[in-house]
């Protein structure tokens, strides 16, 4: 299993954050791939399901997600439901005050999470309808930085609505991937 872990600083408090990350519907407005996000159904919590449609390149297709656990206001757990073996958590994780170089009005700060755990070799060829000469390895060996660099651009651009002010984010990665 290969994982991505993209994580910043948000100067908002747990509660908001974590509210602001159920509204799964709302990731489409930070990606550069998601196209759009269908709640299937549920109310955002555990159990929860959601059509995710993605399009890169020659190629479009639609993730099906589940939220798998819920712990207010710190963690929500999701999983890739077809087609590959993945999942994942947003994790939030309050600080006990804003840190010394946080903006001057910042009443609270939390160190969130976007954990990403994927076996790209469980990717299933046939669904993505591939054009000739075009292998999976192929495509996933292209698509792993593309989800390094989307999880890093949609962490930026929330954080923008978060906060509601345009500021440098600084962002972490780490992985344990063969393809990264």
């Amino acid at each position: 299993m290969d994982t991505i872990v993209v994580s910043t600083v948000v100067y908002a408090d747990a509660e908001e954050i974590y509210e602001f990350l159920l509204d799964f519907p709302g990731y489409a407005d930070y990606s550069k791939y998601l196209r759009s996000v269908r709640q299937r159904h549920g109310d955002g919590g555990v159990g929860t399901e959601y059509a995710l449609r993605f399009a890169w390149w020659k190629l479009s297709y639609t993730a099906h997600s589940a939220v798998v656990g819920v712990d207010p206001p710190t963690t929500i757990d999701w999983e890739i439901t077809k087609d590959i073996d993945a999942g994942g958590a947003w994790r939030i994780d309050p600080h006990d005050s804003p840190p010394a170089d946080a903006p001057d009005d910042a009443t609270a700060a939390c160190e969130v999470s976007l954990e990403i755990n994927f076996d790209p070799d469980s990717a299933d060829a046939g669904v993505l309808n591939l054009p000739a000469l075009v292998s999976i390895g192929w495509v996933v060996e292209k698509a792993v930085p593309l989800i390094r660099n989307e999880a890093e651009r949609v962490i930026q651009r929330a954080v923008v609505d978060l906060e509601g002010r345009q500021r440098e984010v600084t962002v972490a990665i780490t992985t344990d991937s063969d393809y990264l």
